[in-house]
């Protein structure tokens, strides 16, 4: 798991390096075990050597003697009585001469005192070298740490008549080689080094040079959105794989970009679908009842009625209260579709606050402020719209059957104003929580259901905010902020 986590720069960067130790140790284990093996065979081949230089040397020693002595392996410690030492010390290596049963018959460890030499031979020993075409036999054991090998082998005369048994016990002396080993091994190491300086070195170049177009693209993937023009992906001098991945994504960028342009303009295809379903919906109301008004007074009218005057006069005011509230709905539409102009200034809100609800005479409707000036900036125009929609929409959700009370506080929260319309009336029920701020959403028998939508719009224009608590049958209190700058 905790390899997972790497970045790909570093996982190459450690690769390279495990890669160059893998290598040294490796080389460093073929050395060794390549030693081993020449040490032995080095060992093996040169007893083999020693045993026939001496097996020469003692078959010359013998020849000489013919004369003087009877050839015979009783006569063997007599012949070589002194020249088993010269023979010994010329080779540097200790002789045992065994009869043909295993006893000894003269040894040469007075001269040199490396091994001692056994009274008797075993009989594994003897069969090994009468039973075996060679008649030769190597053993090999270790003893105080240092590793000996003793051969046995038959001493014969002209005739190739076996006289005795020659025994060479031979200590395998492994200075020369361990001192060859261990420089090599260090040579080897010295080279290593060098070369995992290179290579932690190269590592960190090659793998900054990989992993620099990963980088480009990565960045340019964390800033794609899909609101925006994305631009693509540039980089020269890339593998074939990077190259792959950079025409992937910039694909991907033309088809994101027409995508996003198919969607934008199915959006407000949509909207204008609502806006024009809304609009007609809200005009087809007020026509209803001028067209009945019309066709009772046409079916109804008669030029001699004494009160065709005032018939004519309650006609026409009926005509002219729906044309009114046709014009009503026009304008809600067109303040709602229209962006507020961003014309900030200086201004007391507390003041503007007041004037907005001037034009309300409902004796339930009560002010107070944190203080008399409370300085920010601000559109007054919007201000007002944002009070007197809020304030409207408080008064229209009081019930009938219960005494209103709507309280208006101006007050602030750090670098922030903050405005509160709180009233008693009936609340909003939890499942048109979500859909306050949704436009042509109303729970009233009146109204088009643009005024929360349109002071939410006001309010993000001026990077504002409008949130608000409720509890069904007990109130809602809304809450406006607004930065002061």
């Amino acid at each position: 798991m905790k390899l997972k986590k790497l970045s790909l720069r570093t996982r190459i960067f450690l690769a390279m390096i495990l890669l160059v130790l893998l290598a040294s140790i490796l080389i460093s284990t073929v050395a060794i075990y390549q030693y081993k093996e020449e040490r032995q065979d080095y060992h093996k081949e040169r007893l083999k050597r020693k045993e026939e230089n001496i097996q020469t040397h003692l078959k010359r020693v013998l020849n000489g003697r013919q004369n003087s002595w009877e050839i015979k392996t009783e006569n063997i410690p007599l012949i070589y009585k002194e020249e088993i030492y010269n023979v010994a010390d010329i080779h540097k290596l200790q002789i045992n001469l065994y009869d043909l049963e295993g006893g000894l018959l003269i040894s040469s460890k007075a001269e040199l005192q490396i091994n001692a030499a056994p009274k008797c031979l075993d009989a594994e020993v003897l069969n090994a070298i009468s039973n075996t075409a060679e008649h030769r036999f190597v053993d090999k054991h270790r003893e105080n740490g240092e590793t000996f090998q003793s051969s046995y082998t038959y001493l014969t005369d002209q005739k190739s008549k076996p006289l005795a048994i020659l025994n060479l016990p031979y200590l395998e002396k492994d200075d020369f080689l361990s001192k060859e080993l261990e420089e090599f091994l260090r040579r080897i190491a010295y080279a290593y080094m060098f070369i995992l300086f290179m290579a932690i070195g190269i590592a960190f170049l090659l793998s900054k040079y990989i992993t620099k177009s990963l980088k480009t693209i990565s960045d340019k993937i964390n800033t794609t959105r899909l609101e925006k023009r994305n631009e693509k992906i540039e980089v020269n001098d890339t593998s074939e794989e990077i190259s792959t991945l950079v025409n992937s994504y910039n694909s991907m960028i033309d088809e994101l970009e027409e995508s996003a342009v198919q969607l934008a303009r199915s959006e407000r295809e949509q909207a204008w679908r609502e806006m024009a379903k809304q609009v007609a919906h809200e005009i087809k109301n007020p026509l209803t009842p001028m067209r009945l008004t019309v066709q009772n007074f046409q079916r109804k009218f008669d030029s001699n009625d004494e009160n065709i005057h005032s018939k004519l006069d309650e006609y026409s005011k009926t005509l002219i209260q729906q044309i009114d509230t046709m014009s009503s709905i026009a304008s809600a539409f067109s303040n709602f579709a229209k962006m507020p102009a961003q014309q900030s200034e200086t201004l007391n809100v507390v003041k503007i606050v007041k004037l907005a609800l001037d034009i309300f005479n409902e004796d339930y409707i009560f002010f107070t402020a944190e203080a008399e000036e409370i300085i920010a900036k601000f559109d007054r125009t919007q201000l007002i719209r944002v009070v007197t929609n809020l304030v409207k929409n408080a008064i229209q959700a009081m019930p009938e059957n219960q005494t209103p009370k709507i309280v208006i506080n101006v007050g602030t929260v750090n670098d922030d104003v903050v405005v509160t319309v709180a009233d008693n009336g009936s609340g909003v029920s939890e499942e048109n929580k979500d859909k306050v701020f949704e436009p042509k959403f109303t729970t009233k028998t009146s109204g088009m259901g643009l005024g929360l939508a349109m002071v939410k719009n006001i309010m993000e224009t001026y990077k504002g905010t409008i949130k608000f608590k409720s509890e069904k049958d007990k109130g809602t209190t809304f809450t406006v902020t607004f930065p002061k700058e």
